[in-house]
């Protein structure tokens, strides 16, 4: 199947509401463009540098997520255009990102990653850490930051267990969070969980976002 058919029929099988966005990690701006005239709009990098090449060629509406870790360094590269950043796990990053939208003079959309997985190697924010800084004044001043959600990775397992706890997890905080924190806030509304592998498990448990790659363009070049 084209990469086009395969994002018509991921629609065609996943509730209507849910958003699905096209990791392109890897993949040529003509794959892309592919999904493109298919209608797609909402594409995800891992990769700072890759993002900002691929939407230098690419056509300026599409969407693009940041979905990968995201190095303070490089977060002035992105700022003027980047639609969401779903891997903001620190205070230290969520300051620069502000700073960078107010240069830009734009109000940039957010998700807290939290840690969800048994992996030592995934990034993210504890759920203590998340409450210290949402309470924390730093937090508070930021002006040109608006935080949309979270996103979590499970654990890379076979275990459909361990996977479905660890977004049922997710889906608890994101609960609390918003009742303690944004409660009457209608633009914290996202959770951002599942990838190729276990979308439909994520989609189970409330995710309103899926990152999913492999199963539009096929395996990742190297």
């Amino acid at each position: 199947m084209s990469i086009g058919e395969n994002i018509n029929r991921l629609k065609k099988e996943i509730p209507a509401n849910i958003k699905i966005i096209a990791v392109s990690k890897t993949k040529s701006p003509a794959d892309i463009l592919e999904a493109y005239n298919a209608g797609h709009r909402l594409f995800g990098e891992n990769r700072v540098q890759e993002l900002t090449d691929k939407a230098e060629l690419l056509p300026k509406d599409i969407q693009w997520h940041m979905v990968g870790h995201l190095q303070s360094n490089k977060v002035k590269l992105i700022a003027p255009f980047v639609s969401l950043i779903h891997s903001i796990d620190s205070m230290k990053l969520l300051v620069i990102v502000n700073n960078e939208a107010f240069r830009n003079n734009r109000i940039q959309d957010c998700l807290f990653q939290i840690c969800i997985a048994r992996e030592e190697t995934k990034f993210g924010l504890s759920y203590a850490s998340l409450k210290d800084l949402l309470k924390s004044q730093e937090f508070q001043q930021l002006q040109n930051i608006r935080i949309t959600g979270l996103m979590g990775m499970a654990t890379f397992t076979d275990e459909v267990n361990i996977i479905r706890n660890e977004f049922r997890y997710l889906k608890e905080i994101f609960r609390e969070i918003k009742n303690d924190y944004f409660a009457g806030q209608d633009y914290f509304s996202e959770l951002s969980m599942g990838m190729s592998g276990d979308y439909s498990i994520a989609i189970e448990e409330g995710a309103t976002m899926i990152r999913v790659g492999t199963i539009i363009f096929g395996e990742r070049s190297l």
